[in-house]
């Protein structure tokens, strides 16, 4: 009789823990920790957007595979790193199975320590630093192609279009502001020459000096390479051309926003590269339509698409992991996966060190709207090693 017994409190334990684990397999909970305020908020609130309408529209069909439902906790994290580190340790502590960080690797770097130790895989909304992962660990990922592939493209881009001399404006404030650098790295190995360069602080208003620079330059630079962006960009490009300095302007994708195109003729021939176009029956033309459904506006920055694509590649790596919401699992998921189609481009992590492959495009600005400039491949011989800063 006391056998009986046992095995029955046995079996009902083991009903209670299977009940519970059926409990917790019905949603998975992902941390937020992103800059709604602050420098980086006009990235990192675009992104929440197309996250929101990814995670909505999941759970409208009933969930990751139609029975697992997303949950998000968010935080504001200010665009301070240290409030990252608050943050990110507060939704570790409340046992989330997949943290998101800001828009910058910076910020990142301070939670991704945090995420190594906790083992819970961690993607910033859209740092392209490829030194990110590389330095975070194995469970931090980026969401974005890196500055090194960027940089590769434009550079290709800027020797076709037969420029020979290229001038470089480049911060050593943040990892992103020192794209530049690959950039040059890449236009000498195509031939061309880098006939000068400066630095700049982030916030910086007054680009006199810097100007002043570029137009003593006798003879020209046939084009000028930066990846300020606002309210940087804006005031160095107003100040150029004011200067009588009418040289080509490269810019990145921190400039896919709508304050470029709103600049008017000092903006004209702008080009820059960027996550994706919404070329016709493209993806992205889709999600631009479900975005101004919802939102009533039309998208004005690949960055709504880009939140779009991390909650894909969340939802393909808990398929991929057979349902599980395990952190340590879903980060093996994540470095296995190919192809997610995103809103913007196919994504792979198989055989990256946490930076996704995914397509680059590269846009030209005219007339206050987008022309795609083309989606090129870059050279994979040509793309610059990550500079360990």
């Amino acid at each position: 009789m006391q056998n009986n017994i046992l095995t029955g409190v046995a079996l009902a334990a083991l009903l209670i823990g299977a009940a519970g684990a059926a409990s917790a397999a019905d949603k998975i909970v992902i941390g937020a920790a992103t800059a709604q305020t602050g420098a980086l908020a006009p990235f990192d609130g675009p992104v929440v957007e197309g996250f929101d309408l990814a995670v909505e529209e999941i759970n409208a069909a009933g969930g990751i595979d139609g029975k697992i439902k997303i949950e998000v906790v968010a935080k504001d994290v200010r665009s301070d790193p240290a409030q990252t580190s608050i943050a990110t340790q507060e939704l570790i502590d409340e046992g989330v199975s997949v943290l998101v960080t800001p828009c910058d690797a910076d910020p990142s770097f301070a939670a991704a320590a945090l995420a190594q130790e906790a083992k819970i895989p961690a993607f910033s909304t859209c740092a392209s630093s490829p030194t990110l992962p590389l330095m975070g660990g194995d469970y931090m990922f980026a969401n974005f192609p890196g500055d090194n592939v960027q940089a590769t493209v434009s550079a290709t881009y800027a020797s076709e279009q037969g420029y020979k001399t290229a001038y470089i404006l480049y911060s050593p404030d943040t990892q992103y502001t020192t794209l530049p650098l690959y950039f040059g790295d890449v236009f000498k190995a195509k031939g061309g020459t880098v006939v000068g360069q400066s630095t700049y602080s982030l916030g910086q208003q007054d680009f006199s000096a810097e100007v002043t620079k570029i137009k003593a330059i006798n003879p020209a630079p046939d084009v000028i390479m930066t990846s300020a962006y606002e309210p940087d960009f804006p005031a160095f490009l107003r100040q150029l051309r004011a200067a009588g300095v009418t040289a080509p302007v490269i810019g990145s994708d921190g400039i896919d926003s709508a304050t470029t195109f709103s600049l008017g003729e000092i903006a004209e021939g702008v080009v820059f590269t960027t996550a994706g176009h919404p070329t016709p029956g493209s993806p992205l033309e889709a999600f631009n339509k479900k975005y101004e459904k919802k939102f009533g506006k039309p998208s004005e920055t690949v960055f709504n698409a880009v939140g779009y694509d991390l909650v894909k590649v969340i939802e393909a790596a808990v398929q991929k992991a057979g349902g599980s919401t395990d952190p340590v699992e879903l980060q093996k998921a994540i470095m296995s996966l190919v192809d997610v189609q995103g809103a913007t481009s196919k994504i792979t992590y198989k055989g990256t060190t946490g930076m996704p492959v995914r397509q680059v495009s590269l846009v030209k600005v005219v007339g206050g709207k987008r022309e795609l400039v083309g989606q090129p491949s870059p050279d994979p011989a040509l793309i610059p090693k990550p500079r360990m800063q």
